[in-house]
């Protein structure tokens, strides 16, 4: 065999290995895009009941607008921030600002279901032990699909960052994702909400 063959056949187990590489990365990617797409789902369900949540108490807690109007903000802010996460799911800035936007609403949400103990007809009220178990079950599903967005994400990452799919994903621009966590822990955990 001559130097020439030698170093075609050197040329073709290289760019076989870049195509395999490449196309490696190329899955882990989607697999990132489509574990984000089960998280949209979710949280877009949760938004939708958000609405219909706030109508069921305006009736009961009419001294609270204050608090039903940041709970609006916020869900707003959070399908903004859901949209352009979902554009490009391993876009770190947009998962950080979709992560701070939940924590957000968790919060007001929190303040909301804090103001509803003090009536007790709302707490009674057959529409809000509804969506409190609607949300409930949402929440637990988010959990579940973060969980897997994130593991995803962690596969995706060290293909990105290990020899030699690294010089793959730097060659052709894979950069590596960013987990979707919630900023404190105590919002880590699905919020209890009890009527």
């Amino acid at each position: 065999m001559g130097i020439g063959t030698t170093l075609l056949v050197l040329i073709a187990v290289g760019a076989v290995l870049v195509v395999s590489l490449y196309n490696k990365l190329v899955q882990l990617r989607n697999r990132v895009r489509n574990a984000f797409a089960q998280i949209d789902v979710q949280l877009t369900r949760r938004y939708d009941l958000i609405p219909n949540l706030i109508e069921s108490v305006k009736g009961y807690m009419q001294h609270e607008r204050e608090t039903l109007e940041a709970v609006v903000q916020a869900r707003n802010a959070a399908v903004t921030g859901l949209r352009a996460a979902a554009a490009d799911p391993a876009n770190g800035e947009a998962i950080k600002a979709l992560a701070a936007a939940e924590t957000t609403l968790g919060g007001t949400l929190g303040r909301l279901f804090a103001l509803a103990e003090s009536y007790p007809d709302l707490k009674a009220n057959e529409n809000m032990l509804r969506f409190q178990e609607e949300l409930s079950s949402t929440e637990n599903k988010v959990a579940f699909s973060r969980q897997a967005f994130n593991d995803a994400v962690l596969g995706y990452n060290n293909a990105c960052e290990t020899f030699p799919s690294n010089i793959v994903a730097n060659t052709f621009n894979f950069r590596p994702g960013e987990f979707l966590e919630m900023d404190s822990p105590q919002k880590r955990d699905a919020p209890v909400v009890s009527f």
